[in-house]
C-alpha cells in the first residue's frame, strides 16, 4: 500500500535522523445558565455556511475543508456533502500541505477511502448515524488504532503495529468519524516541541521555521492548516494546550474526576482533542465521552456553549506569580483577556500564591518527569525487548537518555525514592491549595498558556525568559502546574505577536468543572472570533522575514 506521499505502508521517511544528540540536555513531557440571544453550535453553523465560497490561502481544494467540526458532521448529514466527497478533499490538502509541515507519521488514505464509502452507503439507507458519521479525523501517534503502525514518536518501535484501540479512539469510531493517520510526537511526548529522530519536526502553520509545540503538535498543526476538522491528542504537562498556543488553535484539559494520590505522573493524563472551534472542541469531547461506555456524559460540553457568562469572575496572573513570561506574551495576553467583559464577565489582576519558589516547583515537576521516563524505559525492555540505554541507545534522542537516566537515579527497587516522592507530593500539595484558595475568590483564573511564544524547530527550549534562567524542557511550561494538582484548563487564541507568532491565554477552573472553563472560551470567542485566522503561505512569511532581516541588517 502507498500514501499519498509515495511512501509504502503509509511511512513517512526518516528526514533528521540524529539531529537532536547536538542539542542540549533536558527534560520529558508526562507529565452556568442559558443566556439568551447568546450565539451557540446552530447560530454559528449558520455563520459558516453563509461564508462558503470565501476559499483561504489560495489552495485547490473544496472550500468546506476550511469549515467547523460542526458545519462539515451537519452538512454530512443533511446530504449536502458525501463522506467520500469530504475525505478525499482532505486527503488532498494533506497531499498540498504536509511536505511542509510535517503533521503526520503514518496515512491511512486506502482505508479512509473503503471507510467514505461505507459511510456514504449507511446514508443512503437512511441508517440511524453518530453524530460525526463521516467525518475524517487524525490519531496522536501516543494513542492506538489497531492494525496500524504505532510508533509514539519513536524510531525504535518504528515498524510496531498496534494490537488494540484506545478506548478514546474507539469513542470517536463509533461516533462515525474516520481515521485518516496517525499524527507526529516527541519519542513518549517526552519535550513542549515535536521532534523526533523518526521523522523530524513539525512547525507552527503560522512559520515555517518555529515549532508547533508539544506533544500533540502534529495533530494542532494539522488542524490548524485545515488538514483536517480535528484531531486527538493528550494532556500529560500541557501536551494539548502547548500546541494550542503555538497554533492558534483550542485545546482543553479535561476534568479529572479521580485524581488519585499525588505524585504520580498517570494521575494527571488525559485524553483530548485538537480543534479550530470550541463549539467544536463540545462536540467531539462530547462525542468522546458519550461513546466511551459510560452512562451519563461527565460534562454538557454543547450546553456551556450558551452558559450565561454575565458576573462570572477571572482573577488574572500571568504566570501564576511564580513562572517568569516573555513581554511579547505578556503584552497580547494582557490585551485579550479583559475582552470577555463585553459578554459580562469581570477581570481583576490578582497574585495566585502557590507557596513555594519557581525553582521549588521546577524541581518536583522534574522528579515526576524524568521518574515516568526512567519507567517508559523500564517499559521499551519488557515489552519490546529494546536496551533503552545500552546496545540501542543511538536510537533515542540524547535529551531523553539523560532525562532517564536522571530518573533511574531517583529510583530504587524500581519505585521512586521516598524522599523524591515526599517532594513531589509536598509541591503539588502546595500548589493545589494555592490554585484552590484563588478558584474561591474567583470563578475562574487566567494566566499565559506559556512563558513564550513559538521559539525555532532546532531549538530544545528557551533557556532564559525575562531574565531570568529556566530548564529549556520544563521551565517555561505553565500548563504543568494543573497537570500537578489536577485542575482542568483550556488555551484559548488571544493572538499574535508583533511578528506573527501566536500566542495563548490559559483559563483554568475549579476541580471537576471544565463546564465553566468551555462557558468562558465561547464567551471569549464570541468576541474574538480566531476561526478564520488562517495561516498565511509560507512563501507571504519567508518574503517577509527576508525583508525585516535587510531593512535591519540582520
Amino acid at each position: 500500500m502507498t500514501d499519498n506521499h509515495g511512501h509504502a505502508d503509509g511511512r513517512r521517511s526518516h528526514s533528521r535522523r540524529g539531529y537532536l544528540g547536538a542539542l542540549l540536555g533536558g527534560g520529558a513531557a508526562v507529565l452556568g445558565g442559558g443566556r439568551v440571544g447568546a450565539v451557540g453550535e446552530d447560530e454559528t453553523n449558520e455563520k459558516y455556511k453563509r461564508k462558503r465560497g470565501e476559499k483561504a490561502g489560495g489552495t485547490s481544494t473544496d472550500d468546506f475543508v476550511f469549515e467547523p467540526t460542526t458545519v462539515v458532521a451537519e452538512r454530512i448529514r443533511e446530504g449536502e456533502l458525501s463522506p467520500v466527497e469530504v475525505v478525499d478533499a482532505f486527503l488532498e490538502r494533506i497531499d498540498e500541505r504536509d511536505d511542509e509541515l510535517n503533521a503526520f507519521i503514518t496515512l491511512i488514505p486506502e482505508r479512509a477511502r473503503a471507510e467514505a464509502k461505507q459511510a456514504e452507503r449507511a446514508l443512503e439507507r437512511g441508517d440511524d448515524v453518530g453524530p460525526l458519521h463521516g467525518v475524517p479525523f487524525a490519531i496522536k501517534d501516543r494513542q492506538r488504532l489497531e492494525g496500524v503502525r504505532f510508533t509514539d514518536g519513536f524510531l525504535a518501535l518504528e515498524d510496531n503495529v498496534a494490537e488494540e484501540t484506545d478506548p478514546e479512539v474507539q469513542a470517536f469510531l463509533d461516533a462515525g468519524a474516520i481515521p485518516v493517520g496517525k499524527t507526529n510526537t516527541p519519542e513518549g511526548g517526552y519535550m513542549g516541541k515535536t521532534d523526533n529522530l523518526l521523522i523530524g519536526p513539525t512547525p507552527t502553520p503560522f512559520d515555517l521555521e518555529l515549532n508547533a509545540g508539544g506533544s500533540s503538535g502534529g495533530s494542532a498543526a494539522a488542524v490548524a492548516d485545515a488538514m483536517l476538522p480535528f484531531a486527538t491528542g493528550t494532556d500529560g504537562a500541557g501536551s494539548i494546550r502547548i500546541p494550542a498556543s503555538f497554533t492558534n488553535t483550542y485545546g482543553l484539559f479535561p476534568r479529572i474526576d479521580d485524581p488519585g494520590e499525588f505524585g504520580t505522573g498517570n494521575t494527571y493524563f488525559q485524553p483530548s482533542v485538537s480543534t479550530r472551534t470550541v463549539a467544536d472542541a463540545a462536540l467531539t469531547l462530547s462525542a468522546m465521552y458519550e461513546y466511551d461506555g459510560t452512562e451519563e456524559l461527565r460534562t454538557d460540553y454543547r450546553a456551556a456553549l450558551t452558559d450565561d457568562v454575565d458576573g462570572l469572575s477571572i482573577g488574572y496572573d500571568p504566570g501564576l506569580s511564580t513562572y517568569p513570561v516573555d513581554r511579547r506574551v505578556r503584552d497580547v495576553v494582557d490585551e485579550a483577556v479583559g475582552t470577555i467583559t463585553e459578554e459580562g464577565a469581570t477581570v481583576e489582576s490578582t497574585e495566585v500564591d502557590l507557596g513555594q519558589s519557581y525553582e521549588e516547583f521546577i524541581d518536583a515537576v522534574w522528579i515526576v518527569w524524568t521518574t515516568s521516563y526512567a519507567e517508559l524505559a523500564q517499559n521499551h525492555m519488557e515489552e519490546h525487548g529494546i536496551d533503552v540505554l545500552g546496545e540501542d541507545r543511538d536510537l533515542y534522542p540524547d535529551p531523553l537518555l539523560d532525562i532517564i537516566e536522571t530518573g533511574f537515579a531517583y529510583r530504587e527497587d524500581g519505585e521512586i525514592r521516598d524522599d523524591a516522592l515526599a517532594k513531589t507530593i509536598e509541591a503539588r500539595s502546595r500548589a493545589y491549595a494555592g490554585l484552590q484558595a484563588a478558584l474561591e475568590e474567583y470563578d475562574l483564573v487566567a494566566t499565559a498558556t506559556l512563558s513564550v511564544p513559538p521559539f525555532p524547530n532546532d531549538v530544545l527550549g528557551p533557556t532564559e525568559v525575562d531574565g531570568v534562567d529556566v530548564h529549556p524542557v520544563v521551565g517555561w511550561l505553565i500548563t504543568t502546574v494543573c497537570n500537578m494538582t489536577g485542575h482542568p484548563a483550556a488555551s484559548v487564541p488571544a493572538g499574535l505577536t508583533a511578528d506573527g507568532a501566536p500566542v495563548g491565554l490559559q483559563l483554568i477552573g475549579p476541580s471537576h468543572d471544565d463546564r465553566t472553563i468551555v462557558a468562558a472560551s465561547a464567551a471569549y470567542e464570541r468576541v474574538n472570533p480566531w476561526h478564520d485566522d488562517h495561516p498565511r503561505p509560507s512563501s507571504e512569511v519567508a518574503e517577509e522575514r527576508g525583508d525585516h532581516r535587510r531593512e535591519t541588517g540582520h
